[in-house]
């Protein structure tokens, strides 16, 4: 029995939630949510930020924003790892002009403001930002 509720608790703890400020909530691995820098520090034990104790994030972002943060984040942990050669579908392409200030605000709070930048997260100078 406590194997059993040990290997739950791990698996929960494998997810975590991130609820925007209009009520949406998405549901994402901690490796993904640990992308940003922000999420990764607020999901830390060593924070005892109750976020970590929780397993979620409230942002102050609308739904929309917290979903393209999200689903860039996936996109990110999915290619970083992509060697140099091998093409990686550019993200801009998923991103409705309507949005893009109030998402490249928030990326900049979430450390993800490079993927306005470039869809290659390995291709990324941070020197060109100033």
């Amino acid at each position: 029995m406590a194997n059993n509720q040990s290997s739950s608790t791990a698996s929960s703890e494998e997810w975590v939630r991130i609820l925007s400020n209009d009520g949406f909530s998405y549901l994402v691995k901690r490796k993904v949510a640990t992308a940003s820098g922000t999420l990764k520090n607020m999901l830390s034990t060593e924070s005892n930020f109750a976020e970590a104790a929780s397993n979620t994030c409230p942002m102050s972002e609308r739904g929309i924003i917290v979903e393209k943060l999200c689903e860039y984040l996936t996109f990110k942990t999915l290619y970083e790892k992509v060697p140099p050669k091998e093409d990686i579908p550019d993200f801009m392409e998923r991103l409705a002009p309507e949005i893009a200030l109030e998402l490249l605000m928030a990326a900049d709070y979430y450390d993800g403001v490079w993927f306005l930048h470039t869809s290659r997260p390995d291709q990324v100078d941070r020197r060109s930002w100033i």
